[in-house]
């Protein structure tokens, strides 16, 4: 009896299938690499940065030497100086990193949006609420505050659209603050790199329970329009938002 034929066809494609899963999508890079990326870019935009942070890691190092010689007891100076060195250079340097970011965002469409995305605490946010053809755009974020409204683009448009919203949410939000925020470099505006601090220092009017009641609440609001209507201008790119330093 003749045997029976081997089935080729489905070893090929068991094995493509194991190659392809193995060559699949690319594994993000180590958290060693991301900070090589990002120095590589600090370095590019702002060159005294790394030196700076350098020198303040071999200066508090240095302190720590000089301490153990005046008063003995080298391993217990060196043990407190070396960690306290890396921190505070590598604070510096985070610092500075944030800094860079904030000045490649500034005055680039939805940097408001990358920096809401990335707000410490008890945060969530809404991109693109409201918009105009002419790319001005409203966010909405919901904290311990309140609600907080913040727009991008034209002063005058801006007003219109974050009037709109207001109105909008005011019949879920009852009695609830409601905040506005222009982003921008004009009077009354705020910068980009001032934004999350601008909302942290908002009062907090809302406990846990209550924010919760008030993110399912604006649930309940009936969709917005959330892009323009008409051609988006050639040449507009929405940027990456800079790394979370802190959690949401």
């Amino acid at each position: 009896m003749a045997k029976k034929p081997k089935d080729t066809t489905a070893t090929a494609s068991g094995s493509g299938g194991a190659r392809g899963s193995g060559g699949g999508a690319e594994k993000p890079p180590g958290r060693l690499k991301q900070i090589g990326m990002v120095a590589r870019v600090v370095h590019q935009q702002s060159p005294r940065s790394i030196p700076l942070a350098v020198g303040i890691f071999v200066v508090l190092v240095a302190l720590a030497v000089l301490g153990g010689f005046l008063f003995g007891g080298w391993l217990y100076w060196l043990t407190l100086g070396i960690p306290v060195a890396f921190l505070a250079g590598f604070i510096y340097f985070t610092r500075s990193a944030q800094r860079v970011q904030y000045q490649m965002l500034d005055g680039r469409l939805g940097a408001a949006m990358a920096v809401l995305d990335n707000m410490r605490g008890d945060w969530t946010t809404e991109p693109g609420v409201g918009a105009t053809r002419q790319m001005d755009v409203v966010h909405r974020a919901v904290g311990r505050p309140g609600v907080v409204l913040v727009g991008e683009g034209d002063p005058a448009r801006v007003r219109g659209l974050i009037a709109a919203e207001k109105k909008r949410v005011s019949r879920v939000a009852y009695n609830t603050p409601i905040y506005d925020v222009h982003v921008g470099g004009g009077d009354k505006q705020v910068r980009i790199a001032d934004l999350q601090r601008h909302l942290l220092k908002l009062p907090r009017n809302l406990d846990k329970a209550e924010v919760a009641e008030l993110r399912y609440r604006l649930k309940a609001l009936p969709p917005a329009v959330q892009m323009p209507k008409g051609p988006i201008p050639k040449g507009v790119r929405m940027p990456k938002g800079p790394k979370a330093q802190g959690g949401r």
